[in-house]
């Protein structure tokens, strides 16, 4: 990937002030690490009439799969082939925009105390990409350069220079030249642009895009006549997130046609004088009693049986005493949602090293969950169709058999207290089945019977007197060799 920036001087304003303003001296070419390769800066050109700086970044296809988890450009499963080849190292994207902000973080906010009025003026300035995806084609480029000041001219890269009859690729060779933008207005129009072109985000994209998009686009998104686009695209068409950035936007909008400050203009509800107190959601406390009871049993190395969308394998990997956790599904798709909530792209590597998300049935034996200290079953079981259970109940309890097992399921008898649950109805769609505390106690007992483990009973959520807890847990623990001869 390559970019080049070019401005003109004298010697008055010779040009390589722009030096100055990107904080990165003419006379040495330097390097910087990223998440995806490394940076270059240097110049190929620099006196005091033209001066030219460029960043090439290389790209570490390794890295780039390594955190992509396998997966293809897009994401899907399917698409395993384009890891391997794409255009991720030659074709300018989000990870060019990526080293643009961390390489230039200084110069995109406009900060230069060497050459405060030089970062604040206008300069002459011509900026070329050779290569840039571009969905929608140089008419697109256009429609989104042109309204910031920019002059452009899109070249379209043919397929094939030896056939032209094949016609042109998506790519284009871009070039903007502009009279009356700051370096940082200019660096600020790529940083967002790029990524919009090239319409795939090869990093998680979080609620924190929306603030970045916005302080980038300060001063000229609200007024962009494709600004829905703009917004969507960087977004990753995110809908909640898109919505979000919109309605700040037209905040904006509102604001300095009435020629006042945002938090004027969004004053409809007034700041709440006092904090209602919140009952802690039921979800919230099932997971508060799992930790304790983890921590409690001195487990270091957890299975997450039936992980979801990885929310309790998320709490695990806050406390460091959990040296690894792996998280089973069934669901591809749930696994799918969990990684991209666990940001396991954007991980660490030590902390990356602790986690494992794993496709898998409770029905079948597997070998990968032997060894484990602990293993948690959280609202599982109800899942099963009854016939099934006795197979789970193999697979984790007679042949997985790590030391402790923590199971919860819903008490029934609680379900009379939701007021918005028809009587007679379960509390979710897919519950098979849901027991009372006598039921849920004697297929626990057998369960410790028939597989030599000890276990205790203990409630989740407010004990009702009358129906007991919402949440009924069962902590098996395996015996000893003293308990298993005194039984």
């Amino acid at each position: 990937m390559f970019l080049t920036i070019s401005t003109r001087g004298d010697a008055a304003h010779p040009a390589t002030d722009l030096g100055y303003l990107l904080h990165k001296h003419p006379d040495k070419a330097q390097k910087f690490s990223t998440s995806y390769g490394t940076a270059h800066v240097f110049y190929p050109e620099a006196d005091d009439r033209r001066c030219t700086a460029a960043l090439l970044l290389e790209i570490d296809t390794l890295a780039l799969i390594r955190r992509g988890k396998g997966k293809g450009r897009g994401g899907a499963p399917d698409a395993a082939l384009a890891q391997h080849v794409n255009d991720r190292p030659y074709a300018a994207s989000s990870l060019l925009a990526v080293a643009l902000s961390g390489v230039f973080s200084s110069a995109l906010r406009g900060v230069c105390t060497a050459r405060p009025e030089r970062a604040a003026a206008p300069l002459p300035l011509r900026m070329e990409v050779p290569a840039l995806p571009a969905r929608g084609g140089p008419d697109l480029v256009r429609r989104l350069f042109e309204p910031l000041g920019w002059t452009v001219t899109a070249e379209p890269v043919p397929l094939d220079t030896e056939f032209p009859q094949w016609g042109d690729s998506r790519y284009v060779r871009l070039v903007l030249e502009a009279e009356t933008l700051t370096l940082a207005e200019a660096l600020r129009h790529l940083y967002v642009l790029l990524p919009v072109l090239d319409d795939a985000k090869h990093y998680w994209v979080s609620s924190d895009e929306v603030d970045k998009l916005l302080r980038a686009g300060e001063g000229w998104l609200p007024a962009h006549p494709e600004q829905k686009l703009i917004t969507s695209r960087y977004l990753s068409r995110r809908w909640s997130l898109t919505r979000q950035a919109m309605e700040r936007l037209e905040l904006v909008r509102l604001a300095e046609a009435d020629d006042s400050e945002v938090e004027e203009i969004d004053n409809a509800v007034e700041a709440e004088t006092e904090e209602e107190e919140r009952p802690t959601p039921l979800a919230v406390q099932r997971r508060e009693a799992i930790l304790a009871a983890l921590r409690d049993s001195g487990a270091a190395r957890v299975l997450d049986l039936g992980c979801g969308q990885g929310e309790l394998v998320r709490e695990l990997l806050k406390d460091v005493r959990f040296t690894e956790i792996v998280g089973l599904d069934v669901s591809v798709r749930a696994l799918t949602i969990a990684s991209r909530r666990l940001k396991l792209d954007r991980m660490g590597e030590r902390q990356a090293s602790r986690v494992k998300l794993v496709q898998g049935s409770l029905a079948y034996t597997d070998n990968r969950l032997k060894g484990y200290d602990a293993a948690v079953l959280s609202e599982v079981i109800e899942h099963l169709d009854l016939p099934r259970l006795p197979a789970l109940e193999y697979a984790v309890f007679g042949h997985a058999r790590p030391r402790t097992v923590l199971v919860t399921t819903p008490n029934v008898e609680y379900n009379v207290r939701w007021e918005t649950l028809p009587a007679g109805h379960a509390r979710h769609g897919d519950h098979r089945f849901e027991w009372t505390r006598a039921e849920f106690r004697t297929w626990a007992h057998t369960v410790a019977e028939r597989h030599g483990y000890t276990v205790e009973f203990g409630p989740i959520g407010p004990d009702d007197p009358e129906v007991g807890p919402p949440t009924q847990m069962a902590l098996f623990v395996i015996r000893t060799e003293k308990e298993a001869k005194a039984a």
